[in-house]
């Protein structure tokens, strides 16, 4: 192995090893894993902080436990249970998705990441979480908190827009071919836990 997959293998083994310790293993949506639980979360989680999501997650699920139940619901069924969350665009491709895998894959979520990634409100990290939580797959994401673990290690100037291609090159680089569930939502966590936004807890990071 030559010293740079050497680095990117330390990386990734760290950040597993961090989230084993550290981890957010409370959440809800990390019990009774599936595509259906990480997609929902996934799509609520966009651009909203956890505690927020965390009692709109369990309402819906409650509602809708899995995809045959949710296959029935109205495009205003969603978005009543999506009231005060925001982002509403987002409950409206989950009608539309919906749809789509009632109709194109009959009711049974798309296991490939090319069929994913085609899906309303699906791009290509959400694809990619879906992917690695669900089915320990190793494929790469790049979240605000991805990006802000991997801009500040490699020194990339997450402003400059021509940076998120180098970014997706580096995630994809460090996520490992095993321990893939570990990793995704280990290098999550140190985004959101560790590596803040205005108050990063560098002495903390692994």
């Amino acid at each position: 192995m030559n010293n740079l997959n050497q680095s990117k293998e330390n990386f990734s083994n760290k950040v597993v090893h961090w989230y084993l310790n550290n981890g957010r293993n409370n959440l809800p949506w990390r019990k009774n894993i599936s595509p259906y639980r990480v997609w929902i979360s996934e799509i609520m989680l966009q651009q909203t902080q956890v505690k927020t999501v965390i009692p709109f997650f369990k309402r819906f699920i409650n509602k809708y436990p899995n995809l045959k139940s949710l296959s029935r619901a109205s495009e205003d069924d969603i978005l009543a249970l999506w009231t005060g969350l925001g982002f509403y665009k987002r409950a409206k491709n989950i009608f539309k998705t919906k749809e789509i895998i009632k109709k194109e894959y009959k009711n049974v979520f798309p296991k490939k990441f090319e069929e994913l990634i085609l899906l309303p409100g699906i791009g290509r990290s959400t694809a990619g979480a879906i992917m690695s939580i669900a089915h320990n797959q190793s494929y790469p994401i790049l979240d605000a908190n991805v990006k802000r673990v991997i801009s500040r290690f490699d020194n990339i100037n997450i402003e400059n827009k021509k940076a998120i291609k180098s970014l997706w090159s580096l995630s994809e680089s460090y996520t490992p071919s095993k321990n893939i569930f570990e990793y995704t939502q280990g290098i999550m966590d140190l985004g959101a836990i560790i590596c803040h936004t205005s108050s990063p807890s560098c002495s903390e990071c692994p």
